[in-house]
């Protein structure tokens, strides 16, 4: 893949990474909670490419906000609240059976412990706590990141760029790199003068909505996966 170069990323000390869409797949999970949860109020048969052109306007990295925003649009006014404790319901399911068990996590345990031998890492996702806890328990991965922001841990969610000004604790901004998949990560990487990268895979409904307008907003490079961030590394050199 082609990369714009840009100074201040060759030797990035702290990759902060998003979680859903980068290290996580939660179309299982999330997305399909979404659906479920658009279904179960209105009785319409949404689609994923439906999701994406949602996460395509800022705004929408909470879920739960997008989904009752969602509900709204097709006529059903349904407080957010409302939504939140269903989605809820599909997502965790009784006893942790629900939706989440979908989760995939995409990188090898590993390349994490690789990336944390050579720089800082951290966390700065729209997760809450307990939504997190759970999917790095189960990668076994808390271990390598030092900080961890959630939407818990901040007055302001993304793309308000407060939890990566909390990561950086007065740094240099130059000195990290936020890697994300949403309109909204690119949104707080700009407004925190952190570089960013995007990550969408190939061939995805995601990259085709979202591709060209993280670009818009600063992303230094597009990958098909976090995986190849090492390559674009070499490459912004």
């Amino acid at each position: 893949m082609r990369a714009r170069k840009s100074e201040g990323v060759a030797h990035p000390e702290v990759l902060i990474f998003d979680v859903d869409g980068v290290l996580v797949d939660v179309r299982g999970s999330f997305h399909r909670s979404i659906l479920d949860t658009v279904r179960h109020f209105t009785g319409r048969r949404a689609s994923y490419r439906e999701i994406h052109e949602w996460k395509n306007r800022p705004g929408y990295n909470d879920d739960w906000r997008l989904t009752t925003d969602w509900i709204y649009s097709l006529g059903r006014e349904v407080s957010y609240d409302e939504v939140k404790h269903q989605f809820q319901v599909f997502y965790w399911g009784s006893n942790g059976n629900g939706n989440v068990l979908r989760e995939r996590w995409l990188i090898p345990p590993a390349q994490i412990r690789r990336w944390a031998k050579k720089f800082e890492l951290a966390l700065f996702t729209g997760r809450t706590q307990q939504e997190l806890r759970y999917t790095l328990e189960r990668s076994r991965a808390r271990e390598h990141f030092r900080r961890i922001v959630t939407m818990d841990d901040v007055a302001r969610s993304k793309p308000a760029p407060d939890g990566l000004l909390q990561i950086l604790n007065g740094r240099d901004a130059a000195t990290a790199l936020y890697i994300g998949d949403n309109i909204d990560d690119a949104i707080a990487a700009r407004e925190a003068r952190v570089p960013f990268v995007g990550v969408l895979p190939l061939r995805s409904e995601a990259r085709r909505q979202r591709g060209a307008r993280l670009r818009e907003l600063g992303a230094l490079g597009i990958l098909h996966s976090v995986t190849d961030l090492d390559g674009w590394l070499q490459t912004s050199r």
